[in-house]
């Protein structure tokens, strides 16, 4: 290791530091979405001068940096060792997308090709910004703009690759900016992220070259201006739609539901523990006395056992009573799979939703489709078994093939969905099915205690009503419990502002259903420009790399 490597490479770590630690801050909690529109230009510009392998290490820390800090609710996982040995695993895992992009943009950028720059730290990042300022207005534009394509094509990698895990992608930190995220019903989230990427690197890049070329006095407005234009177009559509929703759903006048949605506030450890299996009933079958007090059409329980044993369903059936309410449970299911079928015989378990009528009819369960790796199942078990002796979760379940609606005994429709599968962006679509008035989300948080993650994670699933068009009812063990509706707007939560969310309680919510909505972009089309982001980004590298080598050879 040479003296010049680390003066000009490891002088920038706290520039990566910061800039990863901008990132996660930006996201609950604690929430300053405003560092969201910093972190990427602080990030991009503090590699200037660096060569491509240097700029993957810079990545890299900052990656490491920003999961770490977003990722630390993990370490609450009731297994300390498992706990922090996945924390910091999954938070190396997930840097390498930061320092691929770095890597990336200094290889279509040639920046990775110069060999006249200088040593020095300072010098080199200096040599670099210059280089950058120096360049015509349509080049930098261009450099930008495909820089932020850069990053939504890694993070749509991020949501696909090893069974995909797209936690928190940077348009998320936006969830409370309702006019910005009504893109979202475009172009998913993924055009958030883009629009946000794009800003911060415009705005980085002006200061950049107001700095170094002051003798252009507008010159450095040029780099805002396309993307500040952009951002306006779509904050002023945005409050448009929020607006005509609005107005949509006073002029409808439709019929509701009325829900009231149980928060038990059960930690992980009492669930499975056998001995405190009567009391955690006990717990909420008196909230459930509370909520049916209340006179609700449909009664929901969150994902989780709660002590469930076939005599406590009884009593919670008695307490229900012949043509009370509906009732949506979580619970395993056990099914029985024949000899000779083509998956392989014997018991299998879902983790799974079910829908008891108040008749006391109950349709098809919902399996859930996307399993929680070391959590719900064990990757590559078949071929590593000795995986399962350090997860608690044994043989785990099997995943369901298909999405499920709910129809109410009132007459509205659910599209149940179970834990973190409404973070995955493509994977609710085809949940939202003709006739669906909302998005029904249950799960159990209770995994990490009164932390980050249950604010991580219901500020991505707020983005799947956008998206879809339809409103969002979750139901938590332990925060955040309650109803947004399409445009992704809190409507009532259970504990907030002045309670605790994490608290037991129960909420009484009435939902619209019926309202007469069109299909959105997103919901038609998919994840079109984060694909297409991919596909343009795939294709500029290739030829990148065609010319460089065509170079080489007449060289």
């Amino acid at each position: 290791m040479t003296s010049a490597w680390i003066n000009r490479e490891t002088q920038r770590y706290p520039v990566a530091v910061l800039a990863g630690l901008a990132g996660a801050l930006a996201h609950p909690t604690p929430g300053w979405a405003g560092l969201a529109w910093i972190a990427p230009a602080l990030l991009w510009f503090g590699a200037c001068g660096l060569r491509g392998p240097e700029g993957f290490r810079y990545g890299y820390i900052a990656g490491l940096v920003h999961f770490l800090v977003l990722l630390r609710w993990m370490r609450h996982i009731p297994f300390p060792i498992g706990a922090y040995a996945g924390w910091v695993a999954l938070s190396a895992y997930c840097a390498l997308f930061p320092a691929l992009w770095i890597r990336l943009g200094l290889r279509l950028n040639g920046d990775d090709a110069k060999t006249d720059r200088p040593t020095g730290g300072g010098a080199s990042w200096l040599f670099g910004a210059k280089a950058y300022a120096r360049d015509a207005w349509a080049v930098r534009a261009s450099r930008l703009m495909t820089l932020a394509l850069g990053w939504v094509a890694l993070e749509y990698l991020r949501s696909l690759l090893l069974s995909g895990f797209p936690w928190a992608p940077l348009g998320v930190s936006q969830w409370r900016q309702l006019p910005l995220i009504q893109l979202a019903s475009v172009t998913g989230v993924y055009g958030v992220s883009f629009l946000v990427c794009w800003s911060s690197l415009a705005l980085g890049g002006a200061f950049l070259s107001m700095g170094l070329r002051p003798e252009s006095r507008w010159n450095w407005t040029a780099e805002a201006r396309l993307p500040l234009m952009v951002t306006l177009l779509v904050m002023g559509w945005g409050f448009w739609e929020v607006m005509g929703y609005r107005r949509l759903e006073r002029q409808a006048n439709p019929k509701t539901v009325r829900m009231s949605l149980v928060q038990p506030s059960v930690p992980q450890t009492l669930q499975w523990d056998p001995d405190e299996q009567g009391r955690t009933f006990t717990k909420i079958e008196n909230l459930s006395r509370q909520a049916l007090a209340l006179e609700p059409e449909v009664l929901v329980w969150p994902e989780g056992t709660f002590g469930l044993t076939e005599t406590n369903y009884s009593r919670m059936v008695a307490l229900i009573g012949k043509n009370g309410p509906d009732w949506i449970l979580g619970a395993d299911d056990s099914v029985t799979r024949e000899a000779g079928t083509r998956d392989r015989p014997g018991v299998v378990r879902y983790n799974a939703a079910f829908l008891r009528r108040g008749d006391g009819s109950m349709p098809p369960a919902y399996w859930k489709r996307r399993l929680v790796p070391f959590g719900e199942y064990v990757p590559l078990a078949r071929w590593l078994p000795f995986l399962k002796w350090i997860t608690p979760i044994g043989d785990g379940f099997d995943s369901g093939d298909r999405p499920w609606t709910f129809r109410f005994t009132g007459g509205a429709t659910a599209a149940p969905v179970i834990c973190f599968e409404d973070v995955f962006p493509h994977g609710i679509r085809d949940h939202v099915q003709p006739g669906v008035d909302f998005i029904l989300g249950i799960t159990n948080d209770g995994w990490f205690a009164e932390s980050a993650a249950q604010w991580q994670h219901t500020s991505s699933a707020v983005f799947r009503a956008v998206e879809n068009g339809v409103a969002l009812v979750r139901v938590c063990n332990n925060g955040i419990t309650g109803w947004w509706d399409a445009c992704g707007t809190p409507r009532d939560l259970l504990g907030y502002p002045d309670g605790n969310v994490y608290a037991p309680g129960v909420l009484l919510i009435t939902v619209p259903m019926g309202l007469p909505r069109t299909e959105t972009p997103y919901h038609r089309h998919g994840d079109l420009f984060a694909q297409g982001s991919l596909a343009l980004i795939g294709w500029r590298l290739l030829r990148t790399v065609r010319s460089k080598r065509t170079a080489s050879l007449q060289g």
